[in-house]
């Protein structure tokens, strides 16, 4: 109760009855991309100044060697499963989805933590971007395998080349200003803290609620891309976010990781991204049905782990440390 009493998990919940009852408000998709990346250079910039504070220690290799792990074993085990209930094309397209991220989840997460006054490491925003590419790698290699074993009928699409997977994932706009805000802020240390506390500090929570305000209304309007769906991969989308974040608890647990980083490990591997691997999906796997794994990740796993899914790893996250 006291995580939805918070007041931008509220506001989502408010998108989500005002998209639900098909009412007219909506954020300009203009201002929606600005406080996307607004968010994306707050979280970047208190990753860098926390990141000044602490250095580079085996602590920060150790936790971002257990975020590419799982940034490899969760697309992996998803497609071996999905494989036996879809196509081998949105097989590897829901595996890429659930094997990267959410950064607004994470965000929301790390308000959370705030608000708990639970501690956590500057390089988990950087854990984050790492996770981002390995998924879509995987899927689009999945995907030309899958091309040359059906030999694609003439205008089915040639295989994708690797080099121009990893420039797409890789530059993207979003991820870049994350890990440049990281650096400036790593640089800048304790004064650039002083300096841009008016911006990533007092502005952050009110644009975060803004922001979730439009994240509820595209979730409830994305709802009836599930109509018709098989009740096993609505489970999917619920259950395995689950079991993602119990490997990540596993190997936080493993490598003694805190109770703010074994969270936030937990919420990475639990999200599904909804904006960077669509957006890339949509070109490397044309065959794939965009409804599907659009609507699964933002019409269900999100809403989920921002109501219910956060505050549970964070509850565990405790529970054994």
């Amino acid at each position: 109760m006291q995580n939805l009493l918070d007041p931008a998990i509220l506001f989502f919940v408010f998108g989500l009855l005002a998209g639900a009852v098909r009412s007219n408000l909506e954020i300009p998709p203009p201002i929606a991309r600005f406080l996307s990346l607004y968010l994306l250079m707050a979280l970047g910039l208190k990753g860098g100044f926390a990141l000044a504070k602490t250095g580079f220690t085996p602590e920060v290799l150790v936790g971002l060697g257990c975020a590419v792990t799982l940034a490899f074993a969760v697309p992996a085990l998803g497609y071996g499963l999905l494989r036996r209930l879809l196509s081998r094309f949105d097989a590897a397209a829901l595996a890429a989805t659930y094997g990267s991220v959410s950064a607004v989840t994470f965000i929301t997460a790390v308000q959370h933590l705030e608000n708990q006054g639970v501690a956590f490491s500057g390089h988990m925003p950087a854990a984050m971007a790492l996770m981002e590419s390995p998924a879509i790698i995987m899927a689009v290699l999945l995907a030309n395998h899958a091309r040359r074993l059906q030999a694609a009928a003439p205008g089915g699409g040639a295989p994708h080349g690797l080099r121009q997977v990893l420039h797409e994932s890789l530059t993207d706009g979003a991820q870049l200003l994350l890990l440049g805000a990281i650096v400036v802020g790593f640089l800048t240390g304790e004064t650039g803290q002083r300096a841009m506390q008016p911006f990533s500090g007092d502005l952050f929570k009110g644009m975060l609620a803004f922001f979730l305000l439009d994240m509820g209304l595209l979730a409830a309007r994305n709802f009836g891309a599930l109509r018709g769906c098989s009740p096993w991969l609505l489970a999917y989308a619920v259950l395995g976010p689950l079991v993602h974040a119990g490997l990540a608890l596993g190997l936080a647990q493993l490598f003694g990781l805190s109770v703010g980083d074994t969270t936030l490990l937990m919420v990475l591997a639990a999200s599904a991204s909804y904006i960077a691997v669509p957006a890339v999906l949509r070109v490397a796997i044309p065959e794939a049905n965009p409804a599907l794994y659009f609507g699964m990740s933002l019409g269900l796993t999100f809403p989920f782990n921002i109501l219910l899914g956060i505050p549970l790893y964070s509850a565990v996250a405790h529970q054994l440390s």
